[in-house]
C-alpha cells in the first residue's frame, strides 16, 4: 500500500491488493475511489454493487463499506478531510466548495454505487485524479492552486451526476417533477422561489392544485421536503464544521439558534448535542419513493464487514 498525505488536508492512496484488509480508520469525511483495474463487489450500507475497471465511487461520510475481490485490483483513494474545505487561503472559495459537498452528501443516498453518467466525463474524472497525484510528488509553487481546481472540477461533475440521476428518477413518473426537484434544491435557500405560488406559476401548474400534485409525486408534502432537505445539510454542517449553531442557523435560513434545535428534535428525536454524540449513523430521506427515513447505527459495522 502506498500512501500520500497533502498537508494533512487530503491523501491519496494507491493500493493493490488480492483480498480487501479492514482499514485502520474510520471515513469521517468523504473518499472518492477509482477503480484501476481488477473486479469484484462493493459492500456499502446493506447493498452490494459489482465494479470493474474504471468504476468511480463517492463514499460519504462514515459510510460502512468494504471490497469483495474477485481479481487483484488496483484502488486508487482520495480521502478528504473537513479542513481542506474550511482553509482560507486566498485562491479558493472554500465555503462553496463545503457547501457543494453538503448538496452531494445529502442526495448520494439516492443513487449509490458509480455515478457517473457519461465516459467522458468519467476520463475527465479519471485524468484529474491521476493529475492530483503527480502534482504531489511535483510540489512546487503551482501544485495546491493545480490540486485546488482539479479537486473543483471533480466536485462539479459528481454533484451534476448525482443531481442527474434522482431527477431522472423522478421524471420517470412525471417528466417535469424531475426539473421541479432540481429547481428547488438549486434555490433551497430562497424563500421567495421555493414558494409553492412562485413554484406553481414557474411550472405552469394551477396554485390550487401543486401541493396536491408534489404530495402524490413525492410521497410528502412541499414545505416538508423543503425542510427535511435543509436538514439534511445542516447534519453536514454540524459533523463536519466548527460553525456554531447560530451561524448555521443564519446559513440555513432559520429564524434564530433556537428555531433549528427545536425543529431538529422534532424531525430526528434527538437534540444536536446527542446526534453529535452518535458514533456512526445512516440517513436515506426519500430513499426509492422520497420518503423521508433515518436509521441510527449502534456501531460502525452494523450489517457490513470490515471499513
Amino acid at each position: 500500500m502506498k500512501t500520500e498525505s497533502i498537508d494533512k488536508l487530503l491523501e491519496i492512496h494507491i493500493e493493490e491488493l488480492d483480498t480487501w484488509i479492514k482499514r485502520p480508520y474510520k471515513n469521517n469525511f468523504f473518499e472518492i475511489v477509482y477503480i484501476e483495474k481488477g473486479n469484484g463487489r462493493q459492500c456499502i450500507n446493506h447493498h452490494e454493487f459489482e465494479y470493474h475497471e474504471g468504476n468511480i465511487f463517492f463514499l460519504p461520510p462514515l459510510d460502512c463499506h468494504s471490497f469483495k475481490i474477485t481479481s487483484p485490483t488496483k484502488f486508487f483513494f482520495i480521502r478528504f478531510t473537513d479542513h481542506f474545505f474550511l482553509q482560507k487561503d486566498g485562491l479558493t472559495n472554500y465555503n462553496a466548495w463545503f457547501d457543494k459537498i453538503a448538496y452531494v452528501i445529502a442526495n448520494y443516498n439516492k443513487v449509490p454505487g458509480d455515478i457517473i453518467a457519461t465516459e467522458q466525463e468519467r476520463q475527465f474524472i479519471i485524468n484529474n485524479i491521476k493529475s492530483i497525484y503527480q502534482e504531489y510528488l511535483r510540489a512546487d509553487n503551482y501544485s495546491h492552486s493545480i490540486i485546488s481546481g482539479s479537486i473543483a472540477s471533480i466536485l462539479n461533475i459528481l454533484a451534476r451526476s448525482i443531481e442527474n440521476r434522482y431527477v431522472n428518477k423522478a421524471n420517470e413518473t412525471d417528466n417535469r417533477f424531475g426539473e421541479i426537484l432540481r429547481y428547488i434544491n438549486t434555490h433551497l435557500l430562497d424563500s421567495d422561489k421555493t414558494r409553492l405560488i412562485y413554484l406553481a406559476n414557474q411550472f405552469g401548474i394551477s396554485k390550487s392544485y401543486f401541493s396536491e400534485y408534489f404530495k402524490k409525486q413525492a410521497g410528502i408534502s412541499l414545505g416538508d421536503y423543503i425542510l427535511k432537505s435543509k436538514l439534511k445539510i445542516v447534519e453536514t454542517k454540524i459533523r463536519h464544521t466548527d460553525l456554531s449553531l447560530k451561524e448555521i442557523a443564519w446559513q440555513m435560513n432559520f429564524t434564530d439558534s433556537s428555531h433549528l434545535a427545536k425543529t431538529f428534535k422534532k424531525a430526528y428525536g434527538m437534540t444536536i448535542k446527542e446526534f453529535r454524540n452518535t458514533e456512526s449513523y445512516c440517513s436515506s430521506y426519500y430513499c426509492n419513493t422520497f420518503k423521508p427515513a433515518i436509521c441510527i447505527r449502534k456501531t460502525p459495522t452494523d450489517n457490513c464487514r470490515g471499513n
